[in-house]
């Protein structure tokens, strides 16, 4: 994580759930899970996601029930991208506002 986010001021990590989660100023924007780096998408960014061919994190329950997520695996190019990876990890912190603002329209 240090290399890809190197520079950025305010972003950490936290081991979670058998990977970790990546904060910027103590909100969260992305997670690391079997050595993918996966950002939070929502209906701002996701569509970027599908056009790049990406695939949301999905997880099985020991019942065999399959579960998805809200994050998204980051593409390969935009990884690499020192101009770019600042401007999706933006988007991806902006879905939490997003969220907020869905549950404050809720009745």
């Amino acid at each position: 994580m240090g290399d890809v986010f190197s520079g950025m001021s305010g972003v950490t990590s936290r081991a979670m759930f058998g990977g970790y989660g990546i904060y910027k100023d103590g909100k969260i924007f992305a997670i690391i899970v079997e050595e993918k780096l996966y950002f939070k998408a929502g209906n701002s960014n996701k569509a970027e996601y599908e056009r790049a061919g990406s695939e949301p994190f999905r997880y099985t329950v020991p019942n065999g029930k399959v579960f998805e997520m809200a994050y998204w695996e980051l593409p390969a190019d935009i990884l690499e991208d020192r101009d770019e990876l600042p401007r999706w990890m933006e988007k991806s912190l902006a879905v939490n506002a997003e969220k907020k603002e869905t549950k404050g329209k809720k009745k």
